[in-house]
């Protein structure tokens, strides 16, 4: 089977608002199975599996991200943990802040 560029995969798929975060970190997000995105991940996590992807903190939270144009992408769930047997997952994703805000972000930081 023939690959598709991510960039080409993204640009397809159905983002949907995460209206929850509109006021504090707006972003935005596919559900991996319902919304036909199993692709999109498949090239998401190629690109973390091969170094590709930067970690990055969320408070508390330490994940990969991957940067690719004006968006960081990340998954609440480790790649290597991802199991489309037995569940759905989201991908998300954010515009850049172009500040320290896309690598780590601390108490008293609003996401807007």
């Amino acid at each position: 089977m023939e690959r598709v560029d991510i960039t080409e995969l993204i640009a397809r798929a159905p983002w949907r608002e995460a209206v929850t975060y509109r006021k504090t970190w707006p972003h935005e997000y596919v559900v991996i199975k319902k919304d036909g995105q199993q692709a999109l991940l498949d090239e998401f996590c190629a690109r973390i599996t091969a170094g590709e992807g930067v970690e990055c903190w969320f408070f508390h939270q330490k994940r990969e991200y991957l940067f690719l144009g004006d968006h960081k992408y990340w998954t609440m769930t480790e790649c290597p943990d991802i199991d489309l047997e037995k569940d759905d997952y989201v991908l998300n994703r954010a515009p850049l802040y172009r500040d320290r805000r896309d690598f780590v972000i601390k108490p008293g930081d609003r996401g807007v």
